[in-house]
């Protein structure tokens, strides 16, 4: 089961929020395709893909499942799938253009950029898909630490950030990562359309919008929908009826004990799942000073 073609290494195209990059190494742990009896593998919750590409780069499999609610992230993994050589055409322009400027001609530019992303948002067709996974991928290298996030309309409201020199196009990665999706299922939806995908010969890892672990460290938006603790439980109850069919499941959140020993809302919903603290540094509230090592939960069924 182990990738022939490790020649190929890919990493995620995009700078995301919650990323799993840091935690590769413990999350690698749970991978159990060894053996040779799990061939398949699902990420409904896809966000920057650390994982998927960590298994996509170590591993060759029958067959991968990835989704996520956010249609332009999906976009963006489908146009590097499909159509990778317009894309860098598209972002080595957007580079050529960017970087010579100085900081006001950068900003104006940088606006225009985003209207015309959020012009495309609302108004933007099949064909325009290449467009605006390219507008999404510059704003993701040129924005205020790589945030996605949008206001109450769903329109992107990121300012710029400051970058001297931003790689804009990457283009061995692209080429890269279009060769490690080539046959990826990559689906526009949320965690439940994966139902009929995910069997007893599936590893499926669950990666959800994180539980807040203060009242302020919730202020990034990455989609306009919120996954509050009914939607936690709904998930948790999703799993253990995947868990019924015998699949291989890993779910990542939020450690409550970080500020309040007490809180054993995980335990209660995964009561009969493995939990595993990890350290991790994350920002614990928007200030940045409260930027540091705190722990987060691995939970699995086996």
């Amino acid at each position: 089961m182990e990738n022939k073609n490790s020649n190929i290494y890919a990493k995620p195209f995009l700078k995301w929020a919650g990323g799993k990059s840091q935690l590769i190494k413990e999350i690698e742990c749970f991978y159990p395709f060894k053996d040779g009896n799990i061939t398949k593998y699902a990420e409904p919750f896809l966000g920057g893909g650390a994982v998927l590409f960590d298994v996509l780069n170590k591993f060759e499999l029958d067959e991968i499942y990835v989704s996520d609610t956010n249609g332009d992230l999906i976009n963006a993994y489908c146009t590097v799938r499909d159509d990778v050589e317009y894309l860098i055409n598209t972002l080595t322009e957007m580079q050529k253009q960017f970087v010579p400027l100085n900081t006001e001609l950068r900003k104006k530019y940088y606006i225009e950029k985003r209207e015309r992303f959020n012009l495309l948002k609302k108004y933007g067709d099949f064909d325009s898909g290449v467009e605006r996974a390219a507008l999404m991928i510059f704003l993701n290298k040129t924005c205020f630490n790589g945030l996605y996030r949008v206001n109450k309309n769903g329109f992107f409201n990121v300012p710029m950030g400051s970058y001297k020199n931003p790689i804009i196009c990457d283009e061995k990665n692209l080429r890269n990562a279009a060769q490690k999706l080539k046959n990826v299922t990559i689906v526009m939806g949320d965690y439940k359309k994966s139902e009929g995908f995910i069997d007893k010969n599936t590893f499926a890892y669950f990666d959800p919008p994180y539980r807040p672990i203060t009242d302020t460290s919730s202020f990034t938006s990455y989609t306009e929908n919120l996954f509050d603790d009914r939607k936690q439980e709904e998930l948790a109850h999703f799993v253990d009826n995947l868990s019924r069919k015998g699949a291989k499941i890993l779910v990542s959140n939020s450690d409550p004990k970080n500020t309040n020993q007490n809180d054993d809302f995980f335990e209660q919903i995964y009561i009969s799942h493995n939990i595993k603290r990890v350290g991790a540094n994350r920002m614990i509230n928007c200030n940045g000073q409260s930027r540091g090592k705190i722990k987060e939960l691995l939970i699995s069924n086996f």
